[in-house]
């Protein structure tokens, strides 16, 4: 049986190894244009006599890059994700907020038929008419490195928190959110 101090340092070492490698995700997949959300990746774990609390938030966001968001009139990017746009969740205008930061943060402009180059805004607007109906493939930065961590976590451990941890972590769709606890 694993002790309290074994327990905390494999929860401690589960957490820095998704925080870790979702932040290495990020930087891979070039979808940390502005650091913001690679800085708000963390994660808090908490081992008590009878319990373990593990925590993990970032930029609201991210929970649109990992899952990946269906588009208005398409789904065929992210067939199976959770979030639709124009279905009433998530922040009004961030997208296109988000757009046009990008848009003239990289300096990035469309030219018309004339090959003059369009404005920031002209550009900014068709790409997020583009992403609003088209959606947002999912990248599963996050998913991909908790489900592996998950995965190597000890047997001892597993056993010991076992059904807790099973209902828990087996459907991450349901879990992953905004901000998140966990208690098991």
């Amino acid at each position: 049986m694993l002790d309290k101090e074994e327990v905390q340092e494999a929860i401690d070492k589960f957490r820095k190894y998704v925080v870790q490698q979702s932040r290495s995700n990020l930087t891979k997949q070039k979808k940390n244009a502005s650091k913001r959300l690679y800085d708000s990746i963390k994660g808090v774990s908490k081992v008590n006599p009878n319990s373990i609390s593990l925590y993990f938030e970032m930029e609201e966001h991210g929970l649109y890059q990992d899952k990946g968001v269906k588009g208005k009139t398409s789904s065929t990017k992210a067939p199976n994700s959770p979030f639709k746009f124009g279905s009433g969740t998530g922040r009004k205008g961030g997208l296109t907020e988000g757009i046009q930061k990008w848009v003239k943060g990289k300096r990035f402009q469309f030219r018309d038929k004339q090959g003059k180059f369009m404005s920031y805004n002209s550009t900014a607007f068709l790409i997020t008419r583009s992403i609003y109906n088209k959606g947002l493939k999912p990248s599963i930065f996050f998913t991909k490195p908790f489900e592996k961590a998950f995965a190597n976590l000890p047997e001892e451990l597993v056993e010991a928190y076992g059904i807790d941890i099973v209902r828990t972590f087996t459907n991450l769709d349901k879990w992953l959110t905004y901000i998140q606890e966990v208690h098991l």
